[in-house]
């Protein structure tokens, strides 16, 4: 019998299964990937380092969604803002999958190329190399935080008579919907208004070699 036209196995159809399976139930083992693909679990190990490899390789795959273009947008903070909505949106469309890769190391080459310019957008922004971790740290909490409010439910507090909250039950009262997407552009305008106060305190208007700053 002649090989299969297709290969059974590669890293596509591999991070497509291994993502089908996390989005069903928040984690994925080699052996349920590799079942599901009608495979042996060792022929899987042919393909991918285990499964940190798989992890980054779903990485890869939801990040994939974002809008690289954004971080090309200027001035800075418009790029910033931008990308983090992007970024909010690539995850949002599969949240069982953000624990897992909250939990792990970054190391998938394609994501760290987009973490790279971003941090170069900031740094020729003149942030002082000290600050922008903190910063994009803070957005990715932020973004992945409001990803994860984005598939729960809208009302997320129900009162009952056995512990009285009238307050509570006033302000709840007052919110319209869209709970989540309101959250995240109260938590966005504060990140982004910090920002700017951080630039502005690392002598904005000038770089590390004492040129100007891109606006």
């Amino acid at each position: 019998m002649g090989r299969p036209r297709t290969p059974l196995l590669d890293r596509e159809r591999i991070a497509t299964t291994a993502l089908e399976i996390v989005d069903e139930r928040g984690d994925f083992s080699v052996p349920q990937v590799a079942k599901r693909l009608g495979a042996q679990t060792g022929s899987v190990y042919h393909h991918v380092d285990g499964r940190d490899g798989i992890v980054e390789l779903l990485r890869e795959r939801v990040a994939a969604a974002i809008d690289p273009a954004t971080l090309d947008l200027r001035p800075w903070d418009t790029a910033l803002e931008a990308w983090a909505r992007s970024y909010r949106a690539a995850f949002a469309a599969h949240p069982k999958a953000i624990p897992l890769l909250m939990t792990s190391p970054v190391r998938a080459p394609r994501v760290l190329e987009q973490y790279e310019r971003a941090v170069t957008l900031l740094l020729d922004a003149g942030f002082a190399p000290a600050d922008v971790m903190p910063l994009i740290t803070a957005l990715e909490n932020l973004v992945l935080g409001s990803a994860l409010d984005l598939a729960a439910p809208e009302t997320m507090w129900e009162l009952t008579a056995s512990a009285p909250t009238p307050r509570l039950a006033e302000a709840l009262s007052a919110a319209t919907e869209g709970r989540a997407d309101r959250a995240f552009e109260v938590g966005l305008t504060g990140l982004m208004n910090h920002a700017r106060e951080v630039r502005a305190g690392t002598g904005r208007g000038q770089g590390a070699g004492g040129g100007p700053v891109a606006p």
